[in-house]
């Protein structure tokens, strides 16, 4: 069990290094811990029982937080999640490898789609807050030759992200048109989460 006395008051139930650089950038004292969640397994049970996207990226953000929350008694645990939403309702995944991240851009050329950033904040093992954002992302023509030569560049940067691609990186060179805050495309509703924190007295109001 972590030592909170010592610790930062806000913990990331997250590895993300986005999730993170943008914690950072902002000034917001934090420590990142894993909240060893099998996120397939909830997902699958999730979509089984009919959540939708919106529903999924809330779900799943909460059960991060909850689970981390009972192993830091007094901390703020913050649990983050983001989905992608096809115009028919679908859902897209990360990729599970280059020939499914070039399918998947393939699925996403020229369409718009949505993405859910939902966030979570549990404090002893109880919801304190949350905040789910919309952003609609719409990607332009991709000509194979494009998304080839793209995914030889960022592969290894973004097969870990929802829609294979980086906002903040080659990324912004897939789309047309973008209705959202760039936080929220990188997966976590940044401008709402500080202002929960200021009026919890971890930031200055």
């Amino acid at each position: 069990m972590a030592d909170t006395s010592s610790s930062p008051v806000l913990i990331l139930a997250s590895q993300s290094a986005s999730r993170r650089a943008m914690l950072e950038a902002a000034g917001v004292p934090y420590e990142a811990l894993s909240p060893n969640v099998d996120e397939d397994a909830f997902k699958e049970q999730l979509r089984a029982e009919g959540h939708n996207a919106r529903q999924l990226a809330d779900a799943l953000a909460e059960l991060k937080a909850l689970r981390l929350s009972a192993r830091v008694p007094g901390a703020l645990v913050l649990g983050c999640d983001q989905t992608l939403e096809l115009a028919d309702g679908s859902m897209i995944d990360k990729a599970v490898d280059l020939s499914d991240a070039a399918a998947i851009l393939r699925r996403l050329s020229g369409e718009r789609h949505h993405l859910h950033s939902a966030a979570v904040i549990c404090l002893n093992g109880q919801p304190v807050w949350r905040h789910i954002e919309k952003a609609k992302m719409t990607v332009r023509p991709l000509s194979d030759a494009f998304i080839a030569d793209y995914l030889d560049q960022e592969w290894e940067e973004i097969r870990w992200c929802v829609g294979c691609y980086r906002i903040e990186g080659p990324g912004a060179q897939l789309f047309s048109a973008i209705e959202g805050t760039h936080f929220a495309i990188q997966g976590l509703p940044m401008l709402a989460l500080l202002d929960f924190l200021r009026v919890r007295g971890v930031l200055a109001a």
